[in-house]
């Protein structure tokens, strides 16, 4: 793809497949049809037309008129046609979700799904994500993630799970996963568009502490991203604090103020309020570490330990940390390596910790963290 055509699908890949499965009723020629029009558009496009993401629905929506008109009787193609040509945008249902694409991720989530596979296929059609990224982000191998994702849909067809909008009863049971998959797609990339359907789920779930915790997260995160990508990678403890979002971080304080006054707050929160901790220099580690107790309690997993390390580390010393982060089952993710390679560096165990930044450069994400990475390998500077 060009640059251009790149930017267009990052930025509008999850609406046109929205638009075209609450058109089509049907996942597969949804993807397939956008597909063929984001091709069209690497073989027509410079110029750019003024609405892009128009332009990829609309062809995208006559490619599946075509499509019909070959393969259907001329009864039903004719009946098919009219209704994809004749009305390009068809009434709103009347329920709780008017936006597209947060209807398509309720609609995923449906409970007849598994949560992985619920989070998954949404992943696919609204972030556009390959198999394996969506098999990376969930710490699982390509073929194990592949067959979730056809499963899902096989279900989809099967049981005949309506594209419609859930009713009013039926969203708390599916928050969790929702929520879920919005958290992936802001740690995808698509900042933006997560923090978007983020306050459109509070203002559809207000009395939902999670969905308050969740955009506080977000926008606690996204308020660091210039200072942090600055020139590259920039670890915290070498942040340009001018380069912070003030405006971010105050409406995130405020959003974690109103968590913290309910009892046992839930995972998003907690992460909220630990990314509020940092965005409050300088930080506290104690306090941070009394929240991770708390999130490991209610999210007991790798990762989430893996963090609260970090942690141990500026209360309890390197030592304390290493022996925790040598006990977790993470070799495939990149900071594990890099986590571990830094309490071996201040700790004065040189030549392991270059072994340990060797490997984290070597499935770093990013070109920027790579080269931070490399660069630590030979620096012997301060703690990351």
């Amino acid at each position: 793809m060009t640059s251009e055509v790149e930017r267009v699908f990052r930025e509008e890949y999850g609406r046109a497949v929205s638009v075209l499965v609450r058109q089509l009723g049907d996942i597969d020629l949804a993807e397939e049809m956008v597909a063929e029009a984001f091709a069209e558009a690497v073989r027509r496009w410079p110029p750019v037309p003024p609405s892009p993401a128009g332009w990829i629905i609309t062809t995208a929506r006559n490619k599946a008129v075509d499509r019909h008109r070959r393969e259907s009787t001329r009864d039903a193609r004719h009946a098919q046609a009219h209704l994809l040509a004749g009305d390009p945008q068809p009434p709103e249902e009347v329920g709780a979700v008017q936006d597209d694409r947060l209807r398509l991720i309720f609609t995923c989530c449906h409970p007849a799904l598994g949560r992985a596979a619920q989070v998954a296929l949404t992943l696919k059609l609204l972030g556009g994500l390959s198999t394996a990224e969506i098999a990376a982000a969930f710490l699982v191998p390509e073929p194990t993630m592949a067959q979730r994702i056809v499963r899902a849909k096989r279900k989809i067809a099967r049981a005949r799970i309506p594209y419609h909008v859930p009713h009013d009863a039926d969203l708390p049971e599916r928050v969790t996963s929702v929520l879920a998959v919005v958290y992936l797609i802001f740690n995808q990339g698509a900042a933006a568009e997560a923090i978007r359907l983020g306050r459109q789920l509070l203002e559809l779930m207000p009395d939902e502490p999670e969905v308050r915790g969740l955009l506080a997260l977000m926008l606690l995160t996204e308020s660091r991203r210039a200072a942090r990508t600055a020139g590259g990678f920039v670890p915290l403890d070498r942040q340009d604090r001018a380069l912070w979002d003030a405006a971010l971080i105050a409406e995130g304080h405020a959003l974690v103020r109103e968590c913290l006054r309910r009892d046992r707050p839930g995972p998003y929160q907690l992460q909220a309020a630990i990314q509020a901790v940092h965005t409050d220099p300088p930080t506290d580690w104690t306090q941070v570490l009394a929240l991770y107790d708390q999130l490991l309690g209610r999210l007991p997993t790798p990762v989430v330990a893996l963090n609260r390390a970090v942690a141990v580390a500026e209360v309890q010393g390197p030592a304390a940390a290493l022996t925790l982060v040598d006990g977790l089952q993470l070799g495939d993710y990149p900071p594990w390596h890099a986590v571990r390679a830094d309490l071996l560096r201040r700790l004065g165990r040189r030549a392991e910790a270059d072994a340990a930044y060797a490997r984290a450069a070597e499935l770093a994400p990013t070109e920027g963290e790579r080269l931070f990475l490399e660069g630590r390998m030979t620096s012997g500077s301060g703690g990351s």
